[in-house]
């Protein structure tokens, strides 16, 4: 078994985790990371990609307000590439209280949250396609992120300043040496290796699984509970502005625009396990017919994907309740020496994707303290820019297509859907070699078009052959895997256009290649390879 020695034991590979490894790095502890899968494969990768204004919170949850105005300001300047600034509409439709308007501007006014209302011909002159009955309209500094993008480069720099990023590992055992955590037991998921890893300060990171990792650490327990929001991505950008509608936080009340698409969310459900998230055909019909109140005709434009995330809710709720909006948005850091008797163990947890640098400085801090850094160290996470946003310049929806332009008769495109050309393609597997599609989906959004999948899979399969990543057990495995993963977001939503599309993909995969029926499909580890 492989023993390794760290200061700093960070366990989730979502932002909030990377957010700590890099923080941690960069005020120069030896660092370590871990996660189950791969980076934002939990809720980090299945929210809506909302860069939050505070004002969704402003009325109902001024704390989580205060952070996201605060936060948001901050990403801007060091996080640019991974953020579009669309800007944020926040607007009364004929089904919502106009006087909460005023309750509105109040909050905002309250929390420090940038609002200006405007005449509504001015919003419909912006966004043509909101719902012309809308009564009041307010700006504010919403826009898109990015959150693989993200958390790439978090994951960069913390490699830069020396923390390594291990994929895969999944906890088995959380060592304990007295009333002290010591580290964990890691198993790699596609070697079955064991690894122990011993550290000064171990990091929960892990937001909706962090009541388990407690309660293997053998602490008391930590009141997280999961909150399952399911999304829909529709083909294309039916707005170019983040639109709200303006009154308390409910099901299916935004649409964002997000790279080629737009997202309608979310619904607001307690779940058992955030492992299992079902999507019902109820919570389909939902969010089209409420996205239906922002913009008419949007259940009659093609939807491209459904998926489900869990938010991680610190807090207890009333016993039989299933409405988990009213527990707070806001992060909680717990020190299990204070509460627990138990040293050497943290968890950060609650919190949005637009707080998690905020999250990791406040955690990275206790870590300080606890383990008696020397002097000061101080966060320097709100004025450097990860990599690649040292211009400040924000990420522009044209951009991809730019790149692509400039190299037309020089490179084939793997997937037209998403511009991913096989230099592009090539250049991934090199950076971090993979046997496991979906990974790549993440990194290049491969397979993430109208087509879900059906022109680029069998494409980036053979390439991948081709450069001896994959034999060819692994291959055929890896292109079932990948299918299987792009069918569960499609077939509850198969209608009009998108259902032509299934039909048309099935008929490529199991009428021309009789996919089900590859050899020694079943006998293929899928994972990164060496």
């Amino acid at each position: 078994m492989e023993s390794i020695e760290t200061e700093v034991l960070v366990v989730g590979g979502g932002a909030t985790g990377l957010g700590v490894a890099r923080d941690a790095a960069m005020r120069g502890f030896a660092t370590v990371l871990v996660e189950r899968k791969d980076l934002a494969e939990g809720t980090t990768g299945r929210y809506h990609g909302l860069l939050h204004s505070g004002g969704r919170y402003a009325v109902k949850d001024p704390r989580a307000a205060r952070e996201c105005a605060a936060e948001n300001a901050i990403l801007r300047r060091v996080a640019a590439d991974s953020i579009e600034d669309t800007g944020g509409l926040f607007v009364t439709t004929p089904w919502d209280d106009v006087t909460f308007g005023d309750r509105f501007l109040a909050g905002c006014a309250d929390t420090g949250v940038g609002v200006e209302e405007i005449d509504v011909a001015d919003a419909l002159r912006r966004e043509p396609a909101v719902n012309a009955g809308i009564r009041r309209a307010f700006l504010v500094a919403d826009a898109s992120m990015d959150a693989w993008k993200l958390v790439w480069a978090c994951a960069r720099s913390a490699e830069q300043h020396g923390a390594r990023i291990l994929t895969y590992r999944r906890v088995v055992e959380v060592l304990r040496a007295a009333d002290t955590v010591a580290g964990v037991v890691v198993v790699d998921s596609r070697s079955d290796e064991e690894m122990t890893i011993h550290a000064r300060m171990t990091v929960n990171a892990t937001g909706a699984w962090a009541g388990q990792l407690a309660a293997l650490a053998g602490c008391r327990p930590v009141e997280v509970v999961p909150g399952k929001g399911i999304m829909i991505a529709m083909n294309h950008r039916i707005v170019n502005t983040v639109v709200n509608r303006c009154t308390m936080p409910s099901d299916g009340d935004i649409i964002v625009p997000i790279r080629t698409v737009s997202v309608v969310g979310t619904t607001d459900s307690p779940v058992a396990d955030p492992d299992q998230l079902e999507v019902t055909q109820a919570e389909v019909d939902h969010m089209l017919d409420e996205g239906e109140k922002l913009v008419p005709g949007f259940r009659h434009a093609r939807a491209l994907r459904v998926w489900a995330g869990a938010r991680p809710l610190f807090g207890a709720r009333p016993p039989g309740d299933d409405d988990t909006r009213d527990i707070t948005r806001a992060h909680a850091l717990i020190d299990h020496a204070e509460r627990d008797g138990i040293g050497g163990f943290v968890t950060i947890t609650g919190g949005k994707a637009t707080t998690f640098r905020l999250m990791a400085e406040e955690t990275v801090d206790l870590v300080c303290r606890a383990l008696d850094a020397g002097g000061p160290r101080p966060c320097r996470t709100a004025v450097e820019a990860l990599p690649d946003s040292e211009p400040g310049a924000y990420y522009s929806v044209g951009s991809r297509l730019a790149r692509r332009e400039a190299h037309l008769l020089d490179d084939q495109l793997v997937c037209e859907c998403e511009l991913v050309s096989r230099q592009t393609l090539e250049e991934a597997v090199e950076r971090r070699p993979t046997a496991n599609l979906d990974d790549v989906r993440r990194a290049l959004r491969l397979g993430m078009g109208p087509c879900q999948g059906g022109f680029c899979t069998y494409r980036a399969t053979g390439i991948f052959h081709r450069l001896e990543r994959l034999d060819q057990v692994t291959a055929n495995t890896a292109l079932l895997d990948f299918l299987q993963e792009r069918w569960k977001g499609v077939h509850p939503i198969l209608y009009g256009d998108q259902l032509r599309q299934a039909r048309l993909d099935d008929w490529i995969y199991q009428g021309l290649m009789d996919v089900e029926h590859l050899p020694a499909v079943a006998a293929a580890a899928i994972g990164s390879v060496a």
